[in-house]
């Protein structure tokens, strides 16, 4: 197991099963994604630079893509989440749907790659 895996492997049920999905889709769309740490959070890295942390809080589920414009592109599709500039926090009986995670995946790895 790496950081990212760790980290989501301390955390209860339900919340457990939910960062695991938004990590599993994650490395679906960017499966060369590796485990480090980020703003010191456990993350999935491509080329060294941060991709995405999915973290759990005292009272919510959050996904940081580490970038404010990935966080408003994906924000009309988002509507009743709470977003802040670099944040989007859900909770796990209203989790974030696939296509959305997919996007903010792309979406960072063109910001990453370009």
């Amino acid at each position: 197991m790496g950081l990212v895996d760790d980290a989501i492997a301390a955390v209860p049920e339900p919340d457990r099963g939910c960062l695991q999905r938004v990590v599993e889709i994650a490395r679906s769309v960017a499966p060369d994604a590796t485990e480090g740490m980020s703003y010191g959070m456990p993350a999935l890295k491509v080329d060294g630079k941060p991709l995405l942390a999915a973290v759990a809080a005292a009272r919510h589920l959050s996904v940081f893509p580490f970038s404010a414009a990935v966080v408003e592109a994906v924000a009309p599709k988002l509507e009743g989440y709470s977003l802040s500039k670099g944040t989007i926090r859900f909770m796990a009986d209203q989790p974030l749907p696939e296509d959305v995670v997919q996007d903010i995946v792309r979406l960072r790895l063109a910001e990453i790659r370009k």
